[in-house]
């Protein structure tokens, strides 16, 4: 039985230790996407929020700033970093020595294109694992287009965004 044991003490230590990769546009971060976030971080040993650089999109930030937002809101995670990337996904979660993707689930509508991506991730990467995890209910509705739209019209987002996203929105909607 102790043999049993320190079997499952080892896979958990071995899968407590893996590297995790949280990729996004954060456009801006949310605390739905810190929600997930976070409790990626009670699973896996090291987490990385990756920063996508958007490429024919325009969003409301910069690149810079969406990843400045990025890690200030997670600078109080000791096992989270964040960081921006370019390319594939695959490619920058192998460079980090990350085996899995974490997404994050809202709705049901959210589903289907996210499991596109996973398949599609599967076929670049077939060592790479995809894991989803649903939004708490208190976050379910928060995405960062809403807070955009929101803020931009003038409504109070202060629930919805980390204090140094709420001040950014101020400046960009003059708040």
């Amino acid at each position: 039985m102790q043999e049993t044991g320190d079997g499952l003490m080892a896979e958990c230590s071995r899968q407590s230790a893996q590297i995790a990769v949280c990729p996004g546009t954060f456009d801006p971060i949310t605390v739905g996407h810190l929600d997930i976030i976070t409790r990626a971080s009670r699973v896996f040993g090291r987490v990385i929020v990756a920063v996508a650089a958007v490429a024919g999109k325009e969003p409301l930030f910069g690149f810079e700033e969406r990843v400045a937002m990025a890690r200030e809101a997670v600078a109080g995670l000791s096992n989270v970093e964040a960081e921006g990337f370019s390319g594939l996904i695959v490619d920058f979660a192998r460079s980090r020595g990350a085996g899995v993707l974490v997404k994050g689930l809202r709705v049901v509508s959210d589903f289907e294109h996210e499991r596109q991506m996973a398949l599609m991730n599967s076929e670049l990467a077939p060592d790479m694992e995809t894991v989803f995890m649903f939004t708490s209910v208190e976050n379910i509705y928060v995405s960062s287009s809403l807070v955009r739209q929101v803020a931009g019209l003038g409504g109070d987002v202060t629930r919805f965004v980390p204090p140094g996203v709420l001040a950014r929105l101020c400046q960009k909607f003059g708040g």
